[in-house]
This record gives structure tokens, C-alpha cells and sequence, in this order.
């Protein structure tokens, strides 16, 4: 295989951007998340991609329960901000507001946009990452704004 036009051709694939998090009692976890995507309408069906060596991972494999917003097109800075590993201080994670999500007490960073809690149906572990297909059980629209797309950030993760 032509390992270069292989990441091309992923890479060229739309990715928005979200911040997924977990949380076990007091334990939380928040990333930066790409590989979503709407599985089925019924019942309503996430299909994501999580690191199988991090924080989220053994949180989510743990609980069985997530919680994933949508950054907005002017929020790369936050996306950014949970590249690195969670910092809790107070009802901030990594410098930014969160409060509890109405069904599990996830935590919901209240400057994105869109949020949705969702519970794991299935995890299959893959290569470096597991695929975890989960059911919507509750969204919610703070505001309207159109997402932040990968493409648009000139970074790449894929390939």
C-alpha cells in the first residue's frame, strides 16, 4: 500500500471536533474527540472513537456512560485546551465552566454549543482505539453555531 495517499485519502474524510467527557464519582476525564458519528435514528446511536490508553477510555469502559458537545467553528483554543491531561479546579476543567448533566452528572462544558449524554450499548476494542457505540438519552442547545470542522484548523489527526 502507498502509506501516503492512505493518510491522504483518510485524512481527507470530515471530522468535526468535540469534547467528550467521563466521570466516576469524583474521578473525571475531558478530551478532545474526533471520530463521531451518528449510528441510528432508533434507537439514537453514537458511534465514536476513543483512545484506548487514556483517562476517557478506562472511565467510559468503567461507568458505561459519556457525555460529548460540540465545539462551535470559533473554539479551537478550547478544543485545544483538552489536548493535554484533565485539571480539575473547582467547576472548572482545564479553565473551562462546567455543570452536571441532568441524567448522570457528567460533566457539560457550558460555553459549547450542543451536548448529548449517552450510555455504552457496545465497546470493541481495535487497534489504538475502541469503538463505542452509545444511546442518546438526553441533548441539549445552548445556543445555535455552526461546528468546528478539523478541516478548518489545519490540523490531522487520521491518516
Amino acid at each position: 500500500m502507498d502509506l501516503e495517499a492512505k493518510k491522504k485519502v483518510l485524512r481527507s474524510f470530515t471530522y468535526g471536533l468535540y469534547v467528550l467527557t467521563a466521570r466516576d464519582g469524583e474521578e473525571m476525564a475531558a478530551g478532545t474527540v474526533n471520530w463521531v458519528t451518528q449510528a441510528s435514528f432508533a434507537p439514537p446511536l453514537v458511534a465514536l472513537g476513543v483512545k484506548r490508553d487514556s483517562h476517557l477510555h478506562a472511565l467510559i469502559e468503567r461507568t458505561g456512560k459519556l457525555a460529548l458537545m460540540t465545539l462551535a467553528q470559533d473554539q479551537k483554543a478550547i478544543a485545544q485546551d483538552f489536548f493535554k491531561p484533565t485539571v480539575r479546579e473547582g467547576d472548572r476543567l482545564n479553565g473551562h465552566p462546567f455543570a452536571p448533566s441532568p441524567t448522570f452528572g457528567l460533566p457539560l462544558l457550558t460555553e459549547l454549543p450542543y451536548w448529548l449524554e449517552a450510555e455504552v450499548r457496545h465497546l470493541y476494542p481495535g487497534g489504538d482505539h475502541s469503538l463505542v457505540l452509545a444511546e442518546v438519552v438526553e441533548a441539549g442547545v445552548r445556543y445555535e453555531a455552526r461546528p468546528l470542522v478539523m478541516w478548518d484548523t489545519g490540523w490531522f489527526y487520521g491518516g
